[in-house]
């Protein structure tokens, strides 16, 4: 019996331990405190805005292309020979005046081709001076002992026509032999520089041989592709030239060079004469005048032909436009609005022109709204914002700090929203 109940006491013991904290622990739970939830107050987000307003606002065009010479050509020799003169300014990079010799031939077989072209119009003027003579010669004989009308061979005319056709050729020779006298030294017509040199001192060059390439600094064009979008900026034809009623419009030209920004001015004076069917773009062209020159003065610098440039061309006049920063627009065609009684608005709106640092817009937002120009993540119709200013200020105290008492609601359409804007 005893060993019954001290069995029983060992195997009970424990069982009786586990239920009480079980029981325990179960009354712990019961009787705990349930926790106090904690409400999301929707607090408004700090934005910097612009104030919208319109004014006279001028389009602008900005493209890019490269400068190149307006007049270039190859330099050519006109007749054979070898090279026994090479000016010092043909170089590659030099520069020369118009009708300066640049290149110069042996030319001592065309003076002697000049002086016996010489010798045989002597000859010839010294045969039709005779022939002359005994015309007149023949006629006072005829006068004096023949009878009715003299024949033109007894006058001796055919003798006097074929002796001034050999004078006639033999002056045409002489012509020509001068002509190529003259074309042994090789000048260009114009002032400019030397693009590319192909032939030097000694060397036996043929008529048609390519001495160099040689362009004209009087005036450089620079031509740019611009869209339909931007001839309609520009409000230009797609036929273009520009005339003394109609000048052309003005154009301001950029480029790094030597690590300094340098800009040159320019005119836009016409258009292509067809549309790249490649790109589908009409490029317009700019011309500048004296690059080398007086444009160097002005800029520090000179227009090289080769360099790359950003062209900025001036467009129309909108009469009543909104000019706002580039930040102010989201996507394609929307704007942030900061709304007076602290909640955001996004507007779509009519984009007519924008840069890297501005937007113009023609409807969508009214004078005196608050633009958003700063960066702000999941906006939605309806989101509470607070407006700040340039230095920083809220422009409304008081509707910021009433803000906190926007209930949950608010909060949650906000939430919905973005959702669907990003779906």
């Amino acid at each position: 019996m005893n060993k019954f109940v001290g069995r029983l006491i060992v195997l009970g013991l424990p069982l009786a331990i586990i239920t009480a904290f079980a029981v325990l622990f179960a009354g712990l739970a019961i009787t705990q405190p349930e926790p106090e939830r904690a409400e999301n107050v929707a607090r408004p987000s700090a934005v910097f805005v612009t104030e919208a307003q319109p004014g006279v606002v001028r389009l602008s065009v900005a493209t890019q292309g490269e400068v190149t010479p307006l007049t270039e050509i190859d330099l050519t020799a006109q007749v054979s020979g070898r090279i026994a003169f090479v000016n010092p300014s043909f170089v590659d990079g030099g520069f020369f005046e118009a009708g300066e010799v640049l290149v110069r031939l042996e030319d001592e077989d065309y003076r002697l081709s000049v002086t016996r072209a010489e010798a045989q119009v002597a000859q010839a003027r010294q045969q039709l001076i005779r022939e002359e003579a005994e015309g007149d010669l023949a006629r006072e004989e005829w006068e004096a002992l023949g009878e009715g009308e003299a024949s033109a061979l007894t006058l001796r005319q055919p003798q006097m026509a074929e002796a001034r056709a050999q004078l006639a050729a033999a002056q045409a020779t002489l012509d020509e032999a001068r002509l190529h006298l003259r074309r042994t030294q090789i000048t260009a017509p114009f002032d400019g520089r030397v693009r590319a040199k192909s032939a030097d001192l000694g060397q036996f060059v043929s008529a048609g041989v390519r001495l160099g390439r040689v362009f004209s600094t009087d005036r450089v064009q620079v031509r740019l592709p611009l869209t339909h979008a931007d001839l309609a900026v520009l409000d230009l034809p797609l036929v273009f030239q520009a005339t003394q009623a109609n000048p052309g419009r003005p154009a301001h030209l950029s480029a790094s060079v030597a690590g300094r920004m340098r800009s040159w001015e320019g005119y836009l004076v016409r258009t292509d004469s067809a549309i790249d069917s490649r790109t589908r773009t009409m490029s317009a062209i700019i011309e500048v005048n004296d690059p080398y020159g007086a444009a160097a003065l002005r800029s520090g610098a000179p227009l090289a032909v080769g360099l790359f440039v950003t062209a900025t061309i001036e467009g129309r006049e909108l009469d009543r436009a909104f000019e706002l920063p580039r930040s102010a627009l989201r996507g394609a065609n929307e704007v942030f609005v900061a709304e007076r009684d602290g909640t955001l608005s996004i507007r779509q709106v009519s984009v007519v022109d924008s840069t890297a640092e501005r937007v113009v817009i023609t409807a969508g937002v009214d004078p005196g709204d608050r633009i958003v120009i700063s960066p702000l993540r999941g906006a939605a119709n309806g989101m509470l914002v607070r407006a700040l200013d340039g230095d920083g200020r809220p422009l409304d105290p008081d509707l910021s700090e009433g803000a906190d008492d926007h209930n949950q609601n608010s909060e949650a359409r906000s939430g919905q929203a973005a959702v669907s804007r990003t779906n």
